[in-house]
């Protein structure tokens, strides 16, 4: 089904099929793509800043086929509908959707399941050769990810960050949040998201890998400028019991001289998940504790779970306050895990960071936080 291009001041769209495509130059060499099903476009959050500087958008339209080029990037979209993108300086294929077939579905699919969420999948031709790096920390071993499925979602020591950076020399941000995955296949690339009201990517192109991640920077924001203390050796294990223990480790690095810039204290130092303070019999002093650590010119980091046991004083309050996250359905429960009071196996809930009440340390209130034994570990701990 043929589709209709209108150019809105600097941007391209396309309508067409019971969709909306919008193309805008973004930043230097980039270009950012939403489309959605729905009559206009939704407020979505995402991980792209208010337009960055440098983009020189160029847009044409043409019977069959219009463009949008920003320096070095070029989008060309069919009037079927189909996008590829081109290096403008090489002249070659960056990438590309498959073109519509009667017996293939669309490059961009969707399927409505809940109200107006769809499952949203987002195919792309492969290119021969092509090698893919990124994606954030993995445990498959693998530096290159091509034939790899990657789950876009966040677990204990799997961290999605869904940049993509090609050999072919650009890079792309799937800019959904929401869970999904990507699969790398030989036949061809799938990006999916399970339940979306927009499709949001942003690609770029660069010389090398410096470059692109310069423009991914440029695009999400630039990481502040880490104090000098924090550029010094970390120390961490799994786990110290104690504070005895943890000090012990402090002091063998003052006898041998060596530099200890930080030392992290990890899970089961808490009373109880939910509690975020230390727990009295093996932790009796946590402010002296930092005291005699800042004498060695060492500073504690605590590792602050967000789990909330149903058993904590604060459980209730959480829930009925809406500091939890909630479950589709079923019981209100994120994962099992082993907590210290009481001992075993518990159902437990995650803080909503998504609310800004939960955000205060966890659910607690910063008046009542000063109070605790350990306000001035958790203190140094929040987030700015």
């Amino acid at each position: 089904m043929e589709g209709l291009f209108e150019i809105k001041g600097s941007e391209l769209w396309w309508r067409g099929d019971g969709e909306i495509l919008r193309l805008r130059a973004w930043g230097k060499d980039g270009i950012r793509v939403q489309a959605t099903p729905l009559v206009s476009f939704p407020q979505a959050p995402g991980a792209l800043l208010d337009e960055p500087a440098g983009a020189h958008a160029e847009v044409k339209e043409g019977a069959k086929e219009a463009s949008l080029s920003n320096g070095r990037i070029q989008a060309v979209i069919s009037v079927e509908g189909q996008l590829r993108f081109y290096n403008t300086r090489a002249g070659t294929l960056l990438l590309g959707e498959h073109e519509p077939y009667f017996n293939k579905p669309p490059a961009r699919f969707w399927r409505f399941d809940h109200g107006d969420l769809a499952r949203l999948v987002m195919r792309f031709e492969p290119n021969p050769g092509e090698r893919f790096y990124g994606l954030g920390q993995h445990q498959h071993g693998k530096l290159e990810q091509r034939g790899c499925v990657i789950e876009l979602e966040q677990r204990n020591t799997e961290v999605c960050i869904p940049l993509l950076l090609s050999s072919r020399g650009y890079g792309f941000l799937w800019n959904n949040p929401g869970i999904g995955q990507v699969e790398l296949g030989e036949n061809a690339t799938r990006w999916i998201a399970e339940g979306t009201r927009i499709l949001d990517y942003y690609i770029f192109v660069g010389d090398d890998s410096a470059e692109l991640l310069e423009r991914y920077a440029d695009a999400t924001g630039h990481a502040p400028v880490l104090p000098e203390w924090a550029l010094g050796f970390w120390q961490c294990k799994l786990r110290y019991r104690t504070q005895d223990e943890l000090l012990d480790v402090a002091r063998e690095y003052q006898r041998r001289g060596i530099p200890l810039a930080v030392i992290v204290t990890d899970y089961f130092h808490w009373s109880q998940m939910g509690d975020w303070d230390f727990e009295a019999s093996a932790w009796p002093d946590p402010e002296g504790m930092i005291r005699e650590l800042e004498t060695m010119g060492t500073k504690l980091m605590v590792s602050i779970w967000p789990t909330v046991n149903p058993n904590n004083r604060d459980f209730e309050r959480m829930q009925r306050d809406q500091m939890l996250v909630r479950t589709d359905r079923g019981v209100q429960a994120q994962m099992f895990l082993f907590d210290t009071t009481p001992p075993g196996r518990t159902a437990i809930s995650y803080y909503d960071a998504t609310n800004p009440a939960a955000r205060v340390c966890m659910g607690k209130n910063p008046q009542e936080l000063l109070q605790t034994r350990c306000a001035r570990v958790l203190v140094g701990c929040r987030r700015t």
